[in-house]
């Protein structure tokens, strides 16, 4: 059995790989700020947080493998995502960690966001760190997409950059790949992750709207901004690597016709 931890595994991606190694025959230890009052008996959890080194010993102490998931998009993703990443490689390289795997997101390199530049910096932290690496870069997945058009759904008429394009995949459809990757030996920089389609804005919004039978009519509004026009320019796809079977129709049906509501905390980038 790999012994591997999770940092932030209570978030999106978290959460699908913590099932996904166990059934894959990993010893697994979950690691966050904020553990779950109740726990699997199967899992190990620690209190854990990199931007207060709090519990980074223990979280690593017997380690083969660390998975580091815990980012902070919508929070302090300089103390995060790179200053905690750093804080956690150090740690690694003192535990003799075998093996770093470091999901990312498609497009950081092009799109000008402040949270995409961190990711970036920590990407570099990652691969000049003495640990042997994976990155593994992903689109956006369909329950970020949900999360973002859940915040102009009680609109009367919903305002969006409708020209910009997205390539949602299945959170569990990335952590597939991910534990394909955890192993005792590093991959490097491997290619990037797709949805199986890549669609406007526009497109994501009316099927979105129609999937919880909205009456809402979407307007373009234009924003001059260069982060969007990055995303317009389809810098956050990766139209080669349709590697996610799972449609953004196909999401919607099923997590609409299960009664699930509310949006994800979980966000990888701006709309």
């Amino acid at each position: 059995m790999v012994r591997t931890l999770v940092t932030g595994a209570t978030g999106t991606l978290g959460m699908a790989l913590r099932s996904r190694l166990r059934a894959a025959g990993h010893t697994v230890r979950a690691a966050s700020r904020s553990p779950p009052d109740e726990t699997d008996g199967d899992l190990d959890w620690v209190e854990f947080d990199v931007t207060e080194d709090t519990g980074i010993e223990t979280a690593l102490e017997s380690v083969e493998v660390v998975i580091h998931a815990a980012t902070a998009p919508q929070g302090d993703t300089a103390a995060v995502d790179v200053q905690g990443t750093k804080r956690l490689l150090e740690a690694a390289e003192e535990a003799d960690v075998e093996h770093f795997l470091y999901p990312s997101i498609v497009g950081i390199d092009d799109i000008p966001f402040s949270y995409y530049n961190h990711k970036r910096t920590a990407e570099t932290a990652v691969e000049e760190s003495d640990v042997p690496a994976t990155i593994v870069r992903a689109t956006q997945f369909h329950s970020f997409v949900a999360e973002m058009l859940g915040y102009v759904a009680k609109l009367p008429v919903w305002p969006l950059p409708t020209n910009m394009q997205i390539q949602p995949i299945a959170a569990g459809e990335v952590a597939d790949v991910i534990v394909d990757h955890t192993t005792l030996s590093a991959s490097g920089r491997v290619g990037p992750i797709g949805g199986p389609e890549i669609h406007s804005v526009g497109e994501l919004a009316r099927a979105y709207r129609d999937a919880r039978s909205l009456c809402r009519p979407v307007i373009r509004f234009p924003i001059p901004d260069k982060t969007v026009r990055a995303f317009r320019a389809g810098h956050a796809t990766c139209p080669d690597h349709l590697v996610g079977t799972v449609t953004w129709a196909e999401w919607l049906a099923e997590r609409h016709a299960n009664g699930v509501g509310g949006t994800d905390s979980r966000a990888q980038s701006p709309m």
